[in-house]
């Protein structure tokens, strides 16, 4: 079974178009895929009466973990794996192929930052960099190529060499985004004094048990000051998702239009929360088209008016991950 929908995706200009899309997805995941066609089916929900992106079921996240979560008859040209400790279960995202990750972080950075060419991008992901199949660093190796030049680039545990570089890229006038893993961004400004650089900056969340978890202000406050800028920017994405949300400060994140999230009531997981209510966060990634688009994560949050969202944090005895996870 082969995807009609791939371009389509990212043609989706409003709620009409992305309503229509997502029925036509579901009927395709739940014909082509069967982990999550059981899953409808255990829910007694009949796949032909879902007439409405309200009615489609949202499979948990917890499934990446004990099952390949496949859409179609292929054999996966590989897999990205999430972050966990040695006593935790990691998660597998297997794919068909890279394009739509591709094209889906490529076409989303651009729609909130512009061309990836306008800036010099560093990556301070050295958690991540230590593992292998990680999205995140498949997604920031291909914006660090894309920018096309060699001042950008990935730092390990070398914070003296990436002060000095955000001060040389700061006295030539050439915008900067650094991103980071939060504990490796402390690190840095606990160790030098980048103030005066103001770079963007991007955190993905994530003390990875080296820090005590912070709530975000407090964070955001500690990293405002060390870098001299007035917000601190945030990605929410995970391994299981081939989109991402991005956030210009304050802990509100946005959506580029093929992504969309849902808020489920926190007792009640198959209703849907008022809005400014807090409760899970249920992901559509109609990127996801070669596993699953519709996905109950672990995190809580809360949605704004404007169809913004917040990440409040966690369900409890749910596994420390390397997303934007702050409890508020």
């Amino acid at each position: 079974m082969k995807s009609l929908f791939l371009q389509q995706v990212f043609d989706i200009k409003d709620d009409n178009s992305f309503n229509e899309l997502a029925l036509k997805i579901f009927r395709y995941q739940y014909d082509g895929n069967d982990i999550y066609r059981s899953f409808v089916d255990h829910l007694k929900v009949d796949s032909s009466r879902v007439n409405s992106v309200e009615q489609i079921p949202f499979l948990p996240i917890e499934f990446f973990k004990t099952h390949r979560i496949l859409t179609g008859n292929y054999t996966p040209a590989g897999y990205f794996e999430s972050s966990g400790t040695t006593q935790a279960a990691t998660s597998r995202h297997y794919f068909r192929d890279l394009t739509l990750y591709e094209q889906s972080f490529l076409l989303s950075f651009e729609r909130f930052y512009g061309e990836v060419e306008s800036y010099t991008i560093l990556a301070l992901l050295p958690s991540y960099l230590q593992q292998q199949h990680s999205s995140l660093v498949y997604m920031v190796s291909r914006l660090i190529e894309k920018t096309g030049t060699k001042e950008s680039g990935f730092y390990l545990d070398n914070y003296q060499a990436l002060a000095k570089k955000l001060d040389t890229l700061h006295r030539a006038g050439q915008p900067m985004m650094l991103i980071g893993v939060t504990y490796a961004l402390l690190d840095l400004i606990e160790k030098y004094d980048v103030k005066h650089t103001k770079p963007i900056v991007v955190e993905t969340g994530g003390m990875k048990g080296r820090r005590p978890e912070l709530v975000r202000e407090e964070l955001h406050r500690q990293l405002t000051q060390g870098f001299g800028v007035e917000s601190i920017h945030s990605e929410y994405g995970m391994t299981e998702l081939f989109s991402q949300a991005w956030s210009a400060g304050g802990g509100i994140f946005e959506t580029p239009p093929w992504m969309k999230i849902r808020i489920r009531e926190v007792n009640d997981p198959l209703s849907i929360a008022a809005t400014g209510k807090t409760g899970g966060i249920n992901v559509i990634d109609l990127a996801n088209q070669h596993s699953c688009c519709f996905i109950a994560t672990r995190d809580l949050g809360k949605m704004q008016s404007d169809g913004s969202f917040e990440v409040l944090g966690r369900f409890d005895h749910a596994d420390v991950r390397g997303c934007n996870l702050l409890v508020n």
